[in-house]
Parts: C-alpha cells; sequence; structure tokens
C-alpha cells in the first residue's frame, strides 16, 4: 500500500480521534511529510519500539501503542490463556510527553482482552518496573520510556515473566503477533471506568516503592565508611525520574550531604535545561558542577529520564572535572565488588558486551573472575541470570555492564539500574575519598597496573528513510568488502554476528559464534584493537565502537586517534 494511501485511510477513519486528523490535515501539501510518517509502520523490534511523536504508522501516538498492546495480549492469550488473564501485566511510564497517555491505552488494550493490568499512579523508573514484574508475579511487563533519545521521541519496551526484556522465543513471537495485527478493527479497547469496575485495571505505588528501596539497600557492600555523613554528593535526574528514589536511598543508607540540582529536579519532558537529556554528554553536567563548586563537592552524578543510565563527574588530582566514560565506571565498579565484596562465588561471573572494553577480561582474572560476553542490550544480561537461576548455565551473577552507562548490582531486576548503581558509587566515592584517594586516582592505579586502553565511539546519524536505506548499504558493503588492514595493522579475526561465525584468518579456523542473530560485524587486528560495526536499536544511527590499548596514555590516546581516523577513511 502507497504512503499516500495511508495517510488517507487515517484522515478518513472512524477510529482516528478528529484533533489527530486536524494533524494530518495540516501536512496534506507537504509531500515528503506524508512519506516519512506513513512509508511504513514504526518498527517493533525484539525489545519493543521506539519514535518520534507524531500522527502516522511511522510515529509514535496512543494509535500504534494500541495496536503493539493488541498485538502482545493476542501473543500472552495464545501461548497460555489462563496465565495472561491470571497474572496480568505490570504498566510504568517515564516523564516523557505523551508517555501517561500511552501507558493508559496500553492498559485499556490490555483490559479489553481480558488481561488484568497493574499501572503505576504515576512515574516510576525502568529498573523499578523490572523489579515489579517479578515481585506482582505477573506474566509481562511494559515501560513507556524513550530512556536517552531526544525530546521529540517516546518508546515502548516489553518484558516477561522474569523481570527482563522479552529474549527469544518470546521476542520474535511478540513481534510477528504485532506485525499480525493488520486493522484498526481487531484492536480492543474499554474504557478506564468499566476496567477498573471489572477489576482488570488496579493502580499500585507506595507498597512496591518501599520493597523496592529494602532490596537495593541489601546491595550495601560498605555501610560504615569514616565521614560518610559528611560527603558531599551533587545528584541530578536530568528531569526524570529518578529524584525521588535516588534521593531516598542515599539519605538511607547514611550520606545526608546530597545536594540535588534544583533546575533539573522537577520532572518535565521537555528537557529544559538540557534538551537532550543524555548522561554520556558532559553538556548535562553544566548545572551540577557549578552547585559542586558552590557546595565543595567532588562528584556529580545524573541519571537519564528513566532512571535505567547513570554518568558521573569527579575531579582530577589537578582539580579539573572529568567524565569517565561507561568503560571506565565499569572497571571502577568491578575493580570495587571484587576487592571488597565478602564472599564473592568461585563461579561468579561478570557479564558485559561484545562492545564493552576488553579491559575487563584483565581486571577481572587478577581476581580469579570469569567474564561472560553478551550481544549489546541489557536484556541478554538479564537472561544470562535467569540461565544460572534455573542451571541452564553454570555460574552465579556478581555485576554486569554496558559501555553505554547501563549497570546492574544485584538480581532484584533485570534490566540496568541506575537506582542502586547510584548508591554504590556513592559508597564508592566516599570509601575511596576516606582512605585518602578518589575516584580519579583509583582509575589511573588500574591503567598503570594492568596496561592502558581506551574505547571510542563514532556514531553517525541517518534520519528518514534514506538513512535507513544508507546503513543497510554501509553494513552488506562492509560485509562484501572487509578491510584486511586498518592503521598497518592486519586483520586477523572476523566475527560476523549476523552469519554467527567467527573467522580467524591467523589460526585459519572457523567456529559458530554461540550468541542470536544479530546486524553487527566485529574486526579485531593483529595488535588486539577492536572495531565493530553496528546499527543503533533505539535511534536513526549507525555506530562504530573502537577499542585499543598501549603502554602509557599519551600512546593509547594517540593510537585511538590514528585506528578512528584509518577506518573511517577507509568507509569513505
Amino acid at each position: 500500500m502507497g504512503f499516500i494511501k495511508k495517510y488517507e485511510e487515517w484522515l478518513n477513519s472512524s477510529f482516528i480521534d478528529d484533533i489527530d486528523k486536524k494533524e494530518l490535515e495540516s501536512i496534506k501539501d507537504n509531500k515528503k511529510e506524508i512519506e516519512e510518517r506513513f512509508y511504513t509502520d514504526l518498527a517493533f523490534g525484539t525489545g519493543g519500539m521506539r519514535g518520534i511523536r507524531g500522527i502516522g504508522t511511522n510515529r509514535m501516538n496512543k494509535y500504534m501503542i494500541r495496536k503493539a498492546t493488541q498485538g502482545l495480549a493476542n501473543y500472552m492469550l495464545s501461548v497460555n490463556e489462563k496465565e495472561a488473564k491470571e497474572k496480568g501485566v505490570v504498566i510504568a511510564y517515564d516523564c516523557r510527553i505523551g508517555s501517561v497517555e500511552y501507558s493508559l491505552n496500553a492498559a485499556l488494550v490490555l483490559a479489553a482482552n481480558g488481561i488484568k493490568s497493574y499501572l503505576f499512579e504515576s512515574l516510576r523508573s525502568t529498573p523499578e518496573l523490572s523489579f515489579a514484574v517479578r515481585e506482582l508475579g505477573t506474566q509481562a511487563g511494559i515501560v513507556v520510556t524513550a530512556s536517552h533519545n531526544p525530546v521529540e521521541y517516546n518508546g515502548y519496551k516489553v518484558y516477561w515473566n522474569d523481570g527482563a526484556q522479552i529474549v527469544e522465543p518470546h521476542a520474535s513471537g511478540v513481534v510477528e503477533a504485532v506485525k499480525n495485527v493488520k486493522d484498526f478493527g481487531e484492536i480492543k479497547l474499554i474504557s478506564e471506568k468499566e476496567a477498573k469496575e471489572k477489576g482488570l485495571l488496579v493502580i499500585v505505588g507506595k507498597e512496591l516503592d518501599d520493597k523496592y528501596i529494602e532490596t537495593i539497600k541489601k546491595e550495601v557492600i560498605n555501610m560504615d565508611i569514616p565521614g560518610k555523613e559528611e560527603f558531599k554528593i551533587v545528584y541530578s535526574p536530568l528531569h526524570g525520574t529518578g529524584r525521588r528514589p535516588v534521593q531516598r536511598i542515599l539519605d538511607e543508607v547514611g550520606f545526608k550531604n546530597v545536594y540535588t540540582v534544583k533546575e533539573q529536579e522537577e520532572p518535565d519532558g521537555t528537557f529544559p535545561t538540557v534538551g537532550y537529556a543524555n548522561p554520556e554528554d558532559p553538556a548535562v553536567f553544566k548545572l551540577g558542577i557549578k552547585l559542586a563548586e558552590e557546595k565543595g563537592a567532588e562528584i556529580v552524578m545524573a541519571n537519564d529520564p528513566d532512571a535505567d543510565r547513570i554518568g558521573i563527574a569527579v575531579k582530577d588530582e589537578n582539580g579539573k572535572w572529568i567524565y569517565p566514560n561507561g568503560n571506565q565506571v565499569g572497571l571502577l565498579l568491578v575493580e570495587y565488588i571484587l576487592a571488597n565484596r565478602k564472599n564473592i562465588p568461585t563461579n561468579g561471573k561478570i557479564i558485559t558486551t561484545v562492545v564493552s572494553t576488553p579491559m575487563v577480561d584483565v581486571v577481572a582474572k587478577a581476581h580469579n573472575i570469569e567474564v561472560m560476553k553478551t550481544l549489546t542490550g541489557f536484556k541478554f544480561i538479564g537472561e544470562k541470570i535467569r540461565q544460572f537461576e534455573t542451571k541452564e548455565l553454570d555460574g552465579e551473577y556478581i555485576f554486569g555492564f554496558e559501555e553505554s552507562y547501563g549497570y546492574l548490582i544485584g538480581t532484584h531486576a533485570r534490566d540496568k539500574d541506575a537506582v542502586v548503581t547510584t548508591m554504590i558509587i556513592a559508597e564508592m566515592a566516599a570509601f575511596y575519598a576516606a582512605k585518602g584517594s578518589s575516584i580519579a586516582k583509583e582509575l589511573k592505579k588500574l591503567y598503570e597496573k594492568f596496561g592502558w586502553y581506551k574505547e571510542g565511539i563514532k556514531a553517525i546519524t541517518m534520519s528518514g528513510k534514506e538513512g535507513a536505506e544508507k546503513i543497510t548499504s554501509i553494513m552488506t558493503k562492509l560485509r562484501e568488502n572487509t578491510p584486511t588492514e586498518i592503521n598497518g595493522k592486519k586483520v586477523v579475526i572476523l566475527r560476523d554476528f549476523d552469519k554467527q561465525i567467527e573467522i580467524n584468518k591467523k589460526e585459519k579456523t572457523e567456529k559458530a559464534l554461540e550468541l542470536p542473530k544479530s546486524n553487527v560485524l566485529q574486526l579485531v587486528l593483529e595488535d588486539n584493537t577492536y572495531i565493530t560495526a553496528r546499527p543503533s536499536g533505539t535511534e536513526p544511527k549507525i555506530k562504530y565502537y573502537f577499542g585499543v590499548n598501549a603502554a602509557s596514555e599519551e600512546e593509547v590516546n594517540k593510537k585511538m586517534e590514528k585506528v578512528m581516523n584509518s577506518f573511517l577513511e577507509l568507509l569513505d
């Protein structure tokens, strides 16, 4: 069906509200805009969907939310109708524009299908949603969020009964069920009043909050740290969901000098002070650092809008503010946990991803702990936790992290959790301060002990239909014409996660990759340089990840620049 025909269908449909039809009428003379909104359906991938808000099939709106939820309901009922109806679904949402409306629409579609929803009374973090799935014993969970995407986005993520985002076999089953909802007439919907009267819509809140906080407090490693109450911390929720749980947890574990950035304290989906509320971006720390200078704090912490990611700014030994990246914070946490936690299991595992720093292998090895690698996406780390618990895999979970600022301490959630991580980073910073050290000094010690590693990322935005086609073309060309040499070093290992094969040119061997299929290509050079190409699953971007190592900080910085430039020149 052509995009014009789809546009006209929506414009004339009895299922589209009059106010939304006015939005469609306003673009009637803009063929390019109509094409962008209707050339395809907003992709519902293995973790859900994310996109720009607006009216159209390729936009986030309540109609696409209803379609996705009807597909989820159909799948749940087909798998086990009795469990779907008895256990239900828990739904959370963040501060984004449209989140309240979208989450309620999801609940009312489920209710119309006879599936009970537990809807949070107000905005909650993504990790609390993950926790709530198992705490309530629901069959699935939904969170309405676009995480750290720009202000014009919103999204919808689906969780299964283990509290992790859906993986196989359920992932492809839900995706197919959503695709099979072809017409608005197939979508069931009842009113909020009827859903509540039938007991199919239940509002939840404080009781789950209390249980979540109490569970997190069990992850404290060192409770009694000298000077802890006086240790100064600056924190920002970046206008998102993190404020209440983070302020509460830090206070209850004994941090009494926590200063929250006032201008960023209240939830606001327009993100007025930052626009792009991503803790990976040093720009979001501007107000936090100003407050830290006023109060004499040496650490600033910030969460993304749904409080599943955390970034930090700390002072180095020269008093300059630095911004440790996701890999560096992950390494610091690995070292702190393994060096200080009691009763580390002998079969304990650190879990990270194929695009995270290879330095984690040497740090963990020094503590006789094994590292497992998964595909990018915390759902795969959550899947490993479940497999440990069901004894499908030998091991016990210690800690998991992604280079993209996501960490999980504990197994209360099956997704990255910035609330518990904020608590442990605060503890780690106070612990080192009490010993006359600091996070910056401890990071330098790691490099001096294990060698200098550096990671870099180049993300190129390619929006719309043309962008999607170009990203596909780039990945195809990389597979068909894979470089044999980069920066004067031979490519010795090629890992194609789509074909699930590893080719070792040095040893002249081939082996299967024991990971799910994914559109990812990884090259390893003879000097142990890593280069990975991967289209983003949540943004219209292609990402290139780089990892290098050298004998000194100066050398590793020069090497990173050369490798990135060399590879990008090859692409051109």
